[in-house]
């Protein structure tokens, strides 16, 4: 288990705010992680996940199970926070809008959307992608994210409080990468729907932000560097040994370093902040 919900609080202001947080379903995974963090803030989290396989691009394993998601939730309630589980497929424009006014209608708002749910797993060369993997990555890391901005803001709009909206991008929202097309263009099109929402939704005081991490090896990004290993001719030892020597860090990202970003733009140290993609990379994306 992790220890960070041992960990003092740096923002207390964070205590008591509701959190919601999408494709938070995957042990060692950056919703987890983010999970934790504001949990460990004094947050009341309320984390998401597809809950079961659907079909050849969302297949068992690749997904936040039922199962995987409650153990989630279990070990940051064991850990002294405060975590609720609910199945939410960001494809289903009504199961969204019936979770959204659950959790607000339970705990009395909601302050924080951390849209997290992505497909990293569906790589292969343009040539060679079909319709339905570009539909599948394209429909869940960006149409998704749009669906729940929207019904978490008109949420946030109606308690009059304000909120946060942070989206977790890439750094493949700034730069291209082979085999990942589908990839690339939803996280770049994640950081141009972060833009116009900071500016539509300014006036109500919610702040929209895009948080874009390096390679994290989580159970992904694991299979991500056996991938791109493969794809290169490499050997796994070499391959790592050649992305951390692109990073001037000396490192690639850990989960940790992506919700502490999180964590940093929910704050009332971040409040000033809004409409930007915050590179958390080690130095490796400096633009």
């Amino acid at each position: 288990m992790d220890c960070s919900l041992t960990l003092t609080s740096r923002y207390p202001e964070l205590a008591g705010k509701v959190a919601l947080i999408t494709g938070a379903g995957r042990r060692k995974g950056l919703g987890e992680a983010i999970a934790q963090r504001l949990a460990a803030e004094g947050a009341r989290v309320v984390i998401t996940d597809i809950g079961q396989a659907r079909g050849a691009e969302m297949p068992a394993g690749a997904v936040g199970s039922e199962e995987e998601m409650a153990q989630v939730a279990a070990d940051i309630r064991a850990a002294g926070g405060d975590c609720t589980a609910l199945a939410m497929d960001v494809l289903d424009e009504a199961q969204v809008s019936s979770v959204m006014q659950t959790v607000a209608g339970k705990h009395g708002g909601i302050d924080i959307l951390v849209n997290n749910a992505g497909i990293g797993y569906l790589m292969k060369p343009i040539v060679e992608l079909s319709l339905a993997q570009w539909d599948a990555v394209i429909g869940v890391n960006l149409r998704g994210a749009f669906v729940c901005t929207r019904y978490a803001a008109q949420a946030m709009i109606a308690q009059g409080r304000g909120g946060r909206i942070v989206n977790i991008a890439s750094q493949a929202a700034k730069s291209g990468f082979p085999n990942a097309a589908a990839y690339c263009a939803s996280k770049h099109g994640l950081v141009g729907l972060t833009r116009v929402a900071a500016m539509e939704l300014g006036a109500h005081r919610i702040t929209v932000n895009a948080v874009c991490p390096n390679h994290v090896t989580t159970g992904l990004g694991a299979w991500q560097n056996e991938y791109f290993a493969k794809a290169l001719g490499m050997t796994l030892v070499d391959y790592m040994q050649a992305m951390k020597g692109r990073i001037p860090l000396g490192r690639p990202g850990l989960p940790a370093d992506t919700a502490s970003a999180c964590a940093f733009l929910c704050s009332d140290d971040g409040s000033y902040i809004t409409g930007e993609a915050m590179n958390v990379s080690g130095g490796e994306e400096t633009h």
